[in-house]
Parts: C-alpha cells; structure tokens; sequence
C-alpha cells in the first residue's frame, strides 16, 4: 500500500501505507502508516528492535527506531538509529538556516535527527 515515486528503497525495510518522493531509505528502516517522506534521506537502522524492546523504549518515553505513522519529513536527513514519533512534522515551515534543538539540527534549512536521535510524538521542527 505504499506510494513510491524517484525514491531507492534499502532491503529489509518495513514501509507500511508510506507515501515516499524523491529519497533514499537506507537498510532495516521502518517506516508507520500515512507517513510522508519527501526530499529526504532516511539512512535505516543497524539492528530491528524486537518487541519487547519496542515495549520497554515506549514504557521510558521513547518511540521504536524508525519514523513512527501519520509523521511528514521533508528536505530532511535522518540518521541511524533514530527515533522519530508519530504525527512528527519535520518541515522546517519557518525557513531557519541554522539552529540546534533537542533531538535535532538544522544546517543550511536542512533539518538533520543526528544518530540515535529522539523526536517525541506531535513534535514540529
């Protein structure tokens, strides 16, 4: 049930109802339902997490590695290992250049979840 348009998929990549344009996802990248990704380079995972890992990260607050569902990254670079939540929005709306927050930067507009990164649910950057 996935879109793909220009995009290079990884092996082993778990995309369930994603809309993908113009990116590369990299190996074991997991990516949840409705989510858009566009302009972007999701570099995966080293490892999938099992369900029970999945069970203690959430239980601490943090989302499973990968891009959680209904989330929309655009000019973005994801990197291993990262954790982002869902109904994430990583669009850069205001057009800021330059800037360091928590779980995230961003270098020349491009917002940039650094390794092992966590972006909460709902979050907006």
């Amino acid at each position: 049930g996935c879109h793909l348009r220009q995009a290079l998929v990884s092996e082993g990549c778990i995309l369930m109802g994603a809309e993908i344009e113009r990116s590369v996802v990299g190996i074991r990248s997991r990516i949840g339902q409705g989510t858009r990704v566009r302009d972007s380079l999701v570099l995966g995972a080293d490892y999938y997490e099992s369900l029970e890992e999945i069970d203690r990260a959430q239980a601490k607050g943090l989302p499973p590695v990968g891009i959680g569902g209904d989330s929309v990254i655009e000019r973005a670079i994801v990197d291993k290992n990262s954790r982002v939540g869902r109904g994430v929005r990583l669009v850069n709306e205001a057009g800021v250049q330059e800037m360091d927050g928590e779980g995230y930067h961003i270098r020349d507009g491009i917002v940039i979840v650094p390794k092992g990164g966590v972006i909460p649910d709902g979050a907006v950057v």
